[in-house]
């Protein structure tokens, strides 16, 4: 792929964390839940059309990401990868728990809620997955 950018959509609706190996990891900026998209460098739009050893390797990312998730007390992941208003192919990671701010309901169409991240929990956030 000559050359790599993030949809612009994904750039006005996230906070830019860093790079995981197979991906670019994303914070959505609505903290009303802990929700993180990962972005693979590739053309192709669905996850399952990529190559095994690509798709095991942003598989691999997303469970880096659901066990920080999971070490931050979030007992259930989501995890999708829908492309319907965004075709860049971005598969989402949502940490959530009982009484969460839509619960036991999806995110999609039920997340009324709207809070800003602090700068702190940004930085919890990228040091829980990144390691930084």
């Amino acid at each position: 792929m000559p050359s790599f950018a993030l949809h612009s959509q994904l750039l006005a609706d996230c906070h830019r964390l860093g790079r995981l190996p197979a991906t670019h990891l994303l914070l959505h900026r609505n903290g009303a839940v802990p929700w993180f998209i990962l972005v693979p460098e590739t053309d192709q739009t669905n996850l399952l059309d990529l190559p095994t050893a690509h798709r095991d390797a942003v598989l691999a990312d997303c469970t880096r990401v659901s066990d920080a998730l999971r070490t931050l007390g979030y007992p259930r992941i989501n995890v999708a990868w829908i492309g319907n208003l965004v075709p860049q192919l971005h598969i989402h990671v949502i940490g959530r728990r009982p009484g969460d701010a839509c619960w036991p309901r999806p995110v999609w169409g039920h997340l009324e809620e709207r809070r800003d991240w602090a700068e702190s929990e940004i930085a919890a956030l990228r040091a829980a997955v990144l390691g930084e």
